[in-house]
This record gives structure tokens, C-alpha cells and sequence, in this order.
């Protein structure tokens, strides 16, 4: 890649100037946080798996009609993705008891749900990204209702989806958080789903034994976090073709 002027640096990716209008490039870093920021740290490799392991699930839900900011991989840290306006709020979809939701409400972990629940974080790293409601949203213009039915809709789908193809690989998918943005396209706009897919916003749990293969490992102090990362990836059949060979990311421009 040519240097690229930096836009945006988050916990775990950086947003670069697209090679052309429209677009960004997306870095993965290594970068790991849990509980707010309040526990930081490096999961070695992280940056190369989730690069790989999202590409492939935004793909899939691309073949089956769900609209992504995704365009292509890079290299093996590095996407090219549409530029969205991002809608400050995170999906959470549940289909069994994990997390806050099992300390919340006192639901042994692993429960499964009667029905796979959506709730909705306001992103906001300064309030600790506070559960609020759809009437929250609406009413304070972070969505419209329009917005929230396509968010809905293809959120039920990417569960469906997703929660298909795991098993197939012997994968649970517990719980995961995503994003959306809006995408202008002349005089058009269209929801998209934006961000990442990765163990890094799964809940995901070997379907046999429920270990656990995602971040969970990293918030808990439970180890092997990075050989947790590459089962999903080698079950996926995406492992990196050179192994865990690390990339130096593009330089900076101010």
C-alpha cells in the first residue's frame, strides 16, 4: 500500500484514506481491551486472524444478499471497505445466557434463551456504552424508525446465517455485537453492516465441550487466547497462507 494519511484509531483497528473517494482502508491491530478499556493488552497475531476470519464471514453474508461496507482483502492486516456514516449504536444479539446478560438478571451462563434477544449500546466510551432502548434511539436521532427496521431485519438474518455456518464447523455462536453505518450511493442510501466479524465480537463456544474460542479467554485470564483465535480460523479453512507471519502497517502522513 502507499502511505496513506491516518483518519481514525480505535481499540483494535485504524482507518486510512481509501485509494479513492469513498473508500478506507481498514488495519487490524493486535490491540486487546475488555471491561471499557479498563484492561488492555496484545494478543499476538490477532490483527492477521480476525483481517482473514472477517472477510470471510462478510463474503458469505454478502452471497446471501446482506449489504456490507466490505470490498476486498488488502494483505494479511489490511481491507479495503466503503466509507459509512456509522450509527452510534452496537446490535447485541443473544441465543444463549453469557456475559453482562447472565449478571444482570441472575441467568446461569449457557442458558439457552427461549428466543434470541436484540439489545442495543449506545456507543460511547466516556458514558461505558449504556444499554438503552429502541424509543432512545429514535427519539434522540440516533436512528430513525425506517433505520431501525433494516437493522432489525438484516440482523435477524445475519444471526440466522451465522449461527448456521458455526455449527457446521462445531462452533456455538453464543452472542455477538455488530455495527451499522449508512451508505450514500448517489442520491440513494442504504443500511450496511460495518465494522468486523470476529472473535473478537462473538461469544463463541465449542459446540461439544462449550469451551471457549473468543475474547472471553482474554477477559478472564483463561489462556492460549491466540490458539483460541486460529481454531476458529483453521475450522473456517482460512488459516493465513504464510502461517502468522506479521506485517508492518502502513506509515502515517500528518
Amino acid at each position: 500500500m502507499a502511505r496513506r494519511r491516518q483518519l481514525y484509531e480505535g481499540k483494535a483497528k485504524i482507518l486510512f484514506e481509501g485509494p479513492e473517494p469513498g473508500t478506507l482502508v481498514q488495519y487490524f491491530k493486535d490491540d486487546a481491551t475488555a471491561f471499557n478499556s479498563q484492561k488492555k493488552g496484545t494478543i499476538t497475531g490477532k490483527g492477521v486472524l480476525n483481517n482473514r476470519i472477517s472477510e470471510y464471514l462478510m463474503l458469505r453474508l454478502g452471497e446471501i444478499g446482506v449489504p456490507t461496507h466490505f470490498v476486498r482483502r488488502l494483505n494479511m492486516r489490511e481491507q479495503l471497505i466503503r466509507e459509512v456514516e456509522i450509527i452510534p449504536i452496537a446490535v447485541v444479539v443473544r441465543n444463549l445466557a453469557a456475559g453482562s446478560l447472565s449478571k444482570r438478571l441472575g441467568i446461569p451462563e449457557g442458558t439457552r434463551l427461549p428466543r434470541s434477544i436484540i439489545e442495543y449500546y449506545y456507543k460511547n466510551d466516556a458514558l461505558q456504552s449504556p444499554m438503552v432502548a429502541e424509543e432512545h434511539i429514535t427519539a434522540f436521532g440516533w436512528a430513525g424508525t425506517q433505520d431501525m427496521d433494516d437493522m432489525v431485519a438484516l440482523t435477524l438474518r445475519i444471526n440466522d446465517f451465522l449461527t448456521g455456518l458455526f455449527l457446521g464447523v462445531g462452533i456455538t455462536l453464543v452472542d455477538f455485537k455488530i455495527e451499522f453505518g449508512r451508505l450514500y450511493e448517489n442520491d440513494d442510501m442504504r443500511i450496511v453492516l460495518a465494522d468486523e466479524l470476529s472473535p473478537d465480537n462473538c461469544r463463541l463456544w465449542d459446540s461439544k465441550t462449550n469451551e471457549k474460542m473468543d475474547k472471553d479467554r482474554f477477559r478472564r485470564d483463561l489462556g492460549k487466547v491466540e490458539e483460541a483465535y486460529q481454531e476458529v480460523a483453521r475450522r473456517l479453512g482460512i488459516l493465513p497462507e504464510a502461517g502468522m507471519r506479521d506485517l508492518k502497517g502502513p506509515e502515517t502522513m500528518q
